[in-house]
């Protein structure tokens, strides 16, 4: 039996990253938490401790904050993503992959054209992954939460000697959705693409009839991709937020529907793909590492 080196791949992760543009009134923010991941040629350093193929992951973080400041990609975390993962692999050898996770935090302006609120309805996803020929990448959001009370049924399940959730035909339904979607090109308005996928997956999982969560969340990752057709597939997480009816028969007080528990754990968890029949394999653009 032999014992071999797998699978290995170091970088920098959760550089915290925050630009302002001052040569325009009002600024510009933008607000990033970056992940480098690198690989190829390692082997070295985890069979023998050679540090000689290794770009030490200081340096990674150097560059995440040169570049920054030096190129104006940086506005949106695709494009920015982008240059990243194509410096690390076509300016280092023996670097053959590079894949950038960036999470960009939202910020809205306040009446002063100096002063931000964050928004915290969501966080902004993209990952870049790169082979020194071929470019992944996938746009994403997630704790994109979504709340309907009424519009939403479960029946008809399977029943067992160990079932003792009852059948509801009306019931508050709610997730915290992850998503994420890949491009087939390159030539996108990414900041308009962005905005228009959440807007579509919001107006979808609302207007829904939902007979099963799945259903919901299949019908808005396949709006998704009728809107945008250069998008190839979505992946979507959604743990079901679940809120049970509280019982206030036994004070003598009546409960139809409005007043809840909202139970954090243990939870329903959806994970579904949504492709176009006739998209190109994804290739190296979801980490299974990473899960979805």
């Amino acid at each position: 039996m032999a014992v071999v080196l797998g699978h290995n791949q170091y970088g920098k992760a959760e550089n915290r990253v925050v630009r302002v543009f001052r040569d325009s009134d009002p600024h510009e923010i933008v607000d990033y938490n970056v992940s480098v991941a690198l690989w190829g040629g390692q082997d070295a350093p985890h069979l023998t401790g050679d540090n000689s193929p290794v770009l030490p992951t200081d340096t990674q973080k150097n560059t995440v904050y040169a570049f920054a400041k030096e190129d104006d990609v940086v506005a949106q975390p695709e494009s920015f993503g982008i240059r990243l993962a194509r410096h690390f692999v076509d300016n280092t050898e023996p670097i053959t992959h590079a894949r950038v996770h960036l999470e960009m935090y939202p910020w809205t302006r306040l009446g002063n054209p100096h002063a931000f609120t964050r928004d915290g309805r969501y966080v902004r996803t993209a990952t870049v992954t790169y082979d020194g020929s071929t470019t992944w990448v996938v746009s994403g959001v997630q704790d994109l939460w979504i709340l309907k009370t009424t519009d939403s049924e479960f029946a008809d399940f399977l029943e067992d000697r160990f079932t003792t959730l009852a059948p509801t035909h009306d019931r508050l339904m709610a997730t915290s959705m992850r998503a994420q979607w890949l491009h087939t090109s390159e030539d996108v308005d990414w900041g308009k693409s962005h905005d228009l996928a959440v807007q579509t997956l919001l107006e979808t999982y609302a207007n829904h009839y939902s007979l099963a969560h799945q259903q919901t969340l299949y019908d808005a990752g396949a709006a998704l991709i009728e809107e945008q057709p250069e998008i190839a597939e979505i992946r979507i997480t959604a743990p079901n937020k679940h809120h049970f009816v509280y019982d206030l028969a036994r004070f003598g007080i009546g409960n139809a529907g409005e007043v809840f528990h909202a139970d954090d754990r243990p939870y329903g968890l959806q994970e579904l793909t949504v492709r176009r029949d006739d998209a190109p394999p994804p290739g190296l653009a979801f980490d299974p590492g990473q899960g979805w």
